[in-house]
């Protein structure tokens, strides 16, 4: 279907079977592009970078669970890590298109990403102006690009991360991130480059989807069953990564008894021996489930559980509170990235400063309180109706502000007054 305004776009970028939230995101992205009436497709990576750099399973098990109407993005696998010439292909395939968007999850992706660019502008559509006798000769038109920056630079960053990225914002038209921190991040990289923000919607997959439906709190509900009695039990929960502060957690927790952890997720590197290091004071009250966590499974390992804990040392836009408040879980969390927005302190959760050991310990000491619980659980369940009401608007005002950056004028142009197409590169100012 095609409209006013509707424009043939190509989110670049990883998507099913990939892992993480970004693949979701995407999907979801192309989705709801689509359902607003752009010619949207996706094209992803048969091999995104070598195995040595993920050490880890990328792709989801076969036969996992996705939302049951992702599939109608029309996607292709054309990009290699290992094949150059396949960047470049893609970027000569995309130059009919209107708008392009490239999918920023680590500076990796950027020579693969300056590629594709250059195969993009390699092949300019001539396009003779309509009008009679206004001097001017062929026009040369490519598409718009907007690089959708889930993180400007990574949380563990290498030697040469700032001038890839900066290189990379340098050569596209805009730039769409998630934070005004990040905001922030990207201006000072690229000062010439306009810059917007926009709220990272939901798109994990829903309880609803699932067959799970969190209760709204009541005043005379008793404390779950399963809490009645025994320590209250906290989820640590996704890819175990340095930057995420397990080892806070699990030096925080040595001071606090009564509470026990579970660590469900895949470790990143040997983040799961040095877990077992940290953690082994705590015997019984630590476990640790090593593994991609599906979907399917999700709803149950947030049932066992009393609270979600994010120590993390940083973080953008991460989505972890918000899944646990739609499951209706209380959640403790850093001042760091979307945390700040997505925990209201005292009512849904308790929001502590990133790396310190006591606050964390002193926040986990208030969970031991009934009453504290019960009012966090109950604000928590709360929120869960919230979170689901605004999954629409949110993913309404993210497709409007992309929409705005690949429209924000005609495809770029430039024509010379002696006939020929003068070609543009570098970045555009």
């Amino acid at each position: 279907m095609s409209g006013p305004g509707a424009l043939r776009v190509a989110l670049v970028g990883p998507t099913h079977p990939w892992k993480g939230g970004v693949a979701q995101h995407t999907e979801q992205l192309g989705l709801r592009l689509g359902a607003r009436g752009h010619a949207a497709a996706v094209v992803s990576w048969s091999a995104q970078y070598p195995r040595w750099l993920y050490p880890g399973e990328a792709r989801l098990p076969a036969g996992s669970a996705v939302e049951p109407d992702a599939r109608g993005v029309p996607t292709t696998y054309p990009l290699s890590w290992a094949r150059p010439v396949s960047w470049w292909r893609t970027g000569r395939e995309l130059a009919s298109r209107e708008g392009v968007v490239l999918v920023l999850v680590t500076p990796l992706q950027v020579p693969a990403y300056l590629g594709l660019l250059a195969g993009l502008r390699s092949r300019r559509f001539s396009r003779r102006l309509q009008r009679a006798g206004d001097g001017c000769g062929p026009r040369v038109v490519s598409p718009r690009v907007v690089a959708l920056c889930h993180n400007v630079v990574p949380h563990e960053r290498r030697p040469g991360d700032r001038a890839l990225v900066a290189r990379l914002l340098r050569s596209v038209d805009a730039a769409l991130v998630h934070t005004d921190e990040q905001a922030a991040a990207a201006r000072a990289l690229a000062p010439e480059v306009p810059v917007a923000v926009a709220v990272l919607p939901a798109h994990f997959t829903s309880p609803s989807t699932l067959g799970r439906r969190v209760e709204q709190a009541s005043p005379d509900q008793p404390p779950a069953a399963a809490s009645a009695d025994g320590p209250r039990r906290l989820l640590f929960f996704g890819l175990v990564r340095p930057y995420k502060g397990l080892d806070v957690l699990l030096a925080a927790l040595r001071g606090v008894p009564h509470l026990r952890l579970t660590v469900a997720g895949e470790f990143w590197g040997d983040a799961l021996s040095a877990a077992r290091r940290s953690g082994h004071e705590l015997g019984e009250r630590l476990e640790l489930r090593p593994g991609f966590v599906s979907d399917e499974a999700v709803p149950g390992l947030f049932a066992e559980h009393d609270a979600v804990v994010l120590p993390y040392r940083s973080a953008t836009a991460s989505q972890n509170a918000r899944l646990a408040h739609a499951y209706g879980l209380p959640v403790v969390a850093t001042r760091v990235g979307s945390f700040v927005d997505d925990v209201r302190d005292g009512v849904d959760g308790m929001l502590v400063p990133p790396g310190n050991t006591e606050a964390l310990a002193a926040a986990l000491r208030s969970l031991a309180d009934p009453d504290c619980w019960e009012r966090l659980r109950d604000g928590a369940r709360r929120r869960a109706g919230e979170v689901t009401a605004a999954r629409q608007v949110e993913w309404e005002r993210y497709c409007a502000e992309l929409e705005q950056l690949l429209a924000a004028s005609s495809p770029a142009a430039v024509s010379t007054g002696e006939g020929r197409p003068r070609a543009r590169n570098g970045p555009r100012r």
